[in-house]
């Protein structure tokens, strides 16, 4: 498994490929993505959405239109990739596939694993590729994602926490902005944020 990323417009917004056995996975395809994302991959299957804030979601529709690959995304976030956010305009898309709760998918014969952590917004997922947790706005290297805007819930966002907090192995956490850290890294922190919310 080969992993590039590269953080995209002004939020910084982790832009992730994942190439395995030959087909290219391309999650959170945020602000300007396209060209990148165009120039690195060779063999796209799909476009995997961990939530649908507009800085994750940005290029869904010129790459989808592009590469002619699906958007994946949780069911209760499908609505945000058609919806103004924050007063601001984006290109709209659409899902083509919508993952309900933790859902274990096939695609094109490569293990996808959505891990649905809600709080931050309603849909709000893990994506598990191989050994590997892309965390989106879910979890940060010493932090976790806010919960006061649109659609936030902070009373989801805690028991997603204490969900977090019983898995009991250990992989790296690529997040959706800034460095990677690790899911025991992390979990030594929950309490100090479930107090906080």
């Amino acid at each position: 498994m080969q992993i590039r990323s590269k953080p995209m417009g002004p939020y910084a917004t982790n832009c992730y490929i994942v190439s395995i056995n030959q087909k290219d996975f391309i999650i959170d395809p945020g602000m300007g993505a396209t060209d990148w994302v165009i120039q690195n991959v060779i063999n796209p299957v799909a476009i995997l959405n961990t939530h649908g804030h507009f800085d994750h979601i940005w290029s869904n529709a010129e790459l989808k239109e592009k590469l002619q690959v699906p958007i994946y995304i949780n069911k209760e976030d499908a609505f945000l990739l058609q919806e103004s956010q924050f007063g601001m305009s984006f290109p709209k898309s659409s899902a083509d596939v919508t993952i309900e709760g933790d859902q274990e998918l096939l695609i094109e014969g490569i293990k996808i694993k959505f891990l649905h952590f809600p709080g931050h917004t309603p849909g709000c997922s893990v994506i598990e590729i191989g050994d590997r947790w892309f965390s989106g706005d879910f979890i940060f290297k010493g932090s976790i994602g806010r919960v006061d805007f649109p659609y936030s819930d902070p009373k989801a966002m805690k028991e997603s926490l204490l969900k977090f907090q019983q898995i009991d192995e250990d992989r790296v956490v690529l997040p959706g902005h800034g460095e990677p850290t690790t899911i025991k890294d992390e979990q030594r922190y929950v309490h100090y944020w479930i107090e906080r919310l």
